[in-house]
């Protein structure tokens, strides 16, 4: 038991990659073996990740906790280094969380080369987690081009028509990225020696030779220059901006969405978007705060565009899927506006609200799946009056849509107010955009909800549908409670973001809290 504590996140990490190593020697006939291996691994790999959240110190979020630091290839400087804080800390159970209900989701949706689809899952949760535990840049970037190549192969064979083409239009997109934060992070890498070695404090802890230690680029921020600044945050802005993804930098996600079969739409929406919003959480608001300053005008007005040209694009989709994938556009522009109000509440809001478009998103995309392994078309069109045939589908798919557009006592409200909260404080018009998004969010969704289960039944091919069976219950029914969960008590989530949080806010402007009203504390009282 002390060996599982004191190694607790590298058994999290690669514990499917475990699982992924045993499937391979498993026989490619026996689908009904490989399938109920790679579900224990999925669920195995939640519960084993439970303990992170039970043994949490939520009193010092803003702390590293968890560590462990072993060194790896010294020659480049490069740790095996771990460690989250409170940010860290819910993505990761956000991440497995929804891996095991991507991997029960395919259980009849995948009949074609059933073992490597499942590797590839199992693969990709790995590269996920390891992202959100790197405390070494090395590390980090390794994880994060990891991740490409099994969301390369979900999409490329088991998607749709058009699904090399999708696969190869994110692979290229992802790459260039990556390429613009490889070179941010050596540009850190090759100038901390000389700054290092005029700044004692900096030296005694983390030393003067090269190194990739994410915690020593934090130190040494306060002595990089402006300008240099300004262009590391241009690196790491478009290598981030890809991901999440940013107006104009989206055009690759609903290719993706449309064609990537259900888990992979599942995994995409729920983790891999907030790849991109944890870089800029993690990396750029730390170590480089004034280049972040400089650009939030450059920010502000592309995540306003994404709010309301995503929701407006979205409203005009005939295709269920399609309609969701641009909704994402929309929500994680709401989350960056928050993020760059650079204040308590918008930070905290944009957070949280991460979390929430995981959970809610991920469940559209669940149910969308759900109706097209019935009907095998995603078109509007198609249907109407499903209620009648499919009520506890309806009842779901209501709660969900409910979530999405941030109806109160659900997560997304919460998400949402408090990012409006820090708009309002930041810019009004910020808020004022902001809200247009929500009013255009409602309005696409309930269009979408109206239009598919509602009025008459008219086409005889939903007539005979299946209501949801035991297995699609248990894909939904742990989203139903996080749901509600965050909507009635949002606390303790809360409780593990306000240190962080302000610690991010200190460093971006030290006199921010000492001349303004304790907003923390102002959100308290609403919780």
């Amino acid at each position: 038991m002390d060996f599982f504590h004191a190694h607790i996140l590298t058994i999290v990490t690669f514990f499917p990659l475990a699982g992924m190593i045993v499937l391979l020697f498993f026989g490619s006939e026996n689908k009904n073996l490989i399938r109920l291996w790679a579900n224990a691994v999925g669920i195995a790999g939640f519960a084993i990740s439970i303990p992170l959240w039970l043994r949490f110190d939520f009193d010092k979020a803003d702390q590293f906790q968890f560590v462990e630091h072993y060194k790896w290839i010294q020659a480049l400087g490069a740790d095996y280094h771990v460690g989250i804080d409170g940010i860290s800390l819910l993505l990761i159970l956000l991440t497995t969380l929804l891996g095991p209900l991507a991997i029960l989701s395919s259980w009849s949706a995948i009949e074609i080369r059933t073992k490597e689809y499942y590797a590839f899952l199992l693969m990709l949760q790995t590269g996920m987690l390891g992202v959100f535990i790197s405390l070494d840049f090395f590390m980090f970037y390794v994880f994060w081009e990891v991740m490409l190549v099994p969301m390369y192969f979900l999409i490329g064979v088991w998607g749709g028509a058009r699904k090399l083409y999708a696969a190869i239009k994110f692979f290229l997109y992802t790459l260039v990225g990556s390429v613009l934060l490889l070179l941010g992070i050596l540009a850190l890498y090759f100038i901390y020696p000389s700054i290092a070695a005029v700044h004692p404090e900096v030296s005694a802890q983390f030393g003067t030779v090269p190194t990739f230690n994410i915690l020593a680029f934090h130190a040494i921020s306060p002595y990089l220059l402006q300008n240099f600044q300004e262009w590391i945050f241009l690196a790491f802005f478009i290598g981030f901006a890809i991901k999440v993804p940013m107006f104009p930098f989206h055009t690759w996600l609903p290719d993706a969405h449309v064609e990537a079969p259900t888990a992979g739409s599942v995994i995409l929406a729920g983790v891999l978007l907030k790849m991109g919003t944890y870089g800029f959480l993690r990396f750029s608001l730390p170590i480089v705060p004034e280049g972040v300053k400089h650009y939030v005008p450059m920010v502000a007005a592309l995540s306003i565009i994404a709010i309301v040209y995503g929701a407006l694009v979205a409203m005009m989709q005939p295709d269920m899927k399609k309609l969701v994938a641009y909704s994402s556009v929309s929500h994680m522009g709401f989350v960056m506006l928050g993020m760059f109000a650079l204040n308590p509440n918008g930070l905290n809001g944009s957070i949280i609200q991460q979390i929430n478009h995981g959970i809610s998103t991920g469940a559209l995309f669940l149910i969308v799946g759900m109706i097209y392994e019935r009907r095998h078309t995603r078109e509007i069109a198609q249907f109407g009056g499903l209620s009648s045939v499919m009520p506890q589908f309806a009842t779901v798919f209501l709660i969900m849509t409910m979530s999405s557009i941030g109806l109160p006592l659900l997560n997304g409200f919460i998400g949402e107010f408090t990012i409006m909260q820090g708009a309002f404080q930041r810019n009004i018009w910020w808020a004022v955009f902001g809200g247009s998004g929500i009013v255009l969010g409602a309005a696409y969704m309930l269009w979408l909800y109206q239009r598919t289960m509602f009025g008459k039944l008219e086409n005889p091919a939903n007539e005979k549908l299946q209501d949801m069976n035991l297995r699609e219950w248990a894909t939904m029914i742990p989203l139903i409670i996080v749901a509600f969960w965050i909507g009635l008590y949002p606390a303790p989530f809360f409780r593990a973001l306000d240190k962080p949080v302000i610690k991010l806010v200190q460093k971006l402007d030290p006199s921010y809290l000492q001349g303004a009203p304790r907003l923390e504390a102002k959100s308290g009282e609403r919780r």
